[in-house]
């Protein structure tokens, strides 16, 4: 999405952020979370997220939770003092896309992070006090992947122990050309009993305490729900059972973005 010329990404002026939450303010609907939207609002510096978190503060004083996309790499010049006041300010969930634990998947698809620098992130957000939910692409190794991708995965969530832990489901509809040409020259996406399998193992090898795990956007074939790890048995039995067909998934068309 954020490849096409219409969504070219830019900082909005702070005046116009001013404008929005005023907006927000005068419509009279009961406001308690605001989320940074539409891009990764992290880029930008400390001293611009903290203006727009006191014009929050000031126009929208029922507010009590303030979120954003957060890239790994966002975090690198911003201190946990610095995150701290900004959580002290209402910003206290930040969604970080790490898509895999695994170097070598994100080398190939370009991500600019790696498992060193998504921990950093992770355990910064911890000590500032924040709350982390973290985001794993399922198939984004593709077959070839698959495994060594999930393993990865649950090494890095096992390290981090996120507060939330969501898995989506790679999907490519402008096809698989970009992929293609670091894959051997052909990306083949799992298909769906590789998918199963692919989380079979990654919730085989997560070794969480307190993390709320949820598998149910639209990309998935299988909802999965609960926490880990007291429900991680319940959900690989789910696994289980979706593998030799005794509860159905969802069809193609119950996919659709």
């Amino acid at each position: 999405m954020y490849t096409q010329e219409q969504k070219k990404f830019r900082a909005t002026k702070i005046e116009q952020i001013e404008q929005d939450i005023l907006a927000a303010a005068a419509s009279g609907h009961p406001i308690s979370r605001v989320f940074l939207a539409d891009g990764d609002a992290m880029t930008l510096p400390f001293k611009r997220l903290k203006e727009i978190c006191q014009l929050i503060n000031t126009h929208l004083p029922s507010v009590t939770r303030i979120s954003s996309y957060c890239l790994p790499r966002n975090l690198t010049n911003k201190t946990v003092e610095q995150l701290s006041e900004l959580r002290d300010m209402g910003l206290s969930l930040l969604y970080v896309g790490c898509e895999s634990g695994d170097d070598e998947v994100l080398t190939k698809i370009k991500k600019g992070e790696d498992y060193a620098s998504s921990l950093m992130a992770l355990e910064k957000i911890k000590q500032a006090g924040m709350k982390s939910s973290v985001m794993i692409l399922m198939g984004l190794g593709g077959k070839q992947l698959s495994q060594q991708h999930a393993k990865a995965s649950a090494k890095l969530m096992n390290a981090a122990q996120p507060d939330y832990l969501s898995t989506l489901v790679v999907t490519l509809p402008l096809g698989t050309e970009k992929m293609d040409s670091v894959f051997d020259g052909k990306f083949e996406l799992p298909d769906q009993l590789g998918l199963l399998n692919e989380m079979q193992t990654l919730l085989s090898e997560l070794d969480l305490t307190k993390t709320i795990f949820r598998s149910d956007h639209a990309s998935n074939y299988l909802v999965l729900k609960g926490v880990l790890g007291k429900d991680k048995q319940q959900l690989l039995n789910q696994v289980s059972d979706a593998i030799t067909g005794t509860i159905p998934l969802r069809q193609e068309w119950q996919r659709g973005l």
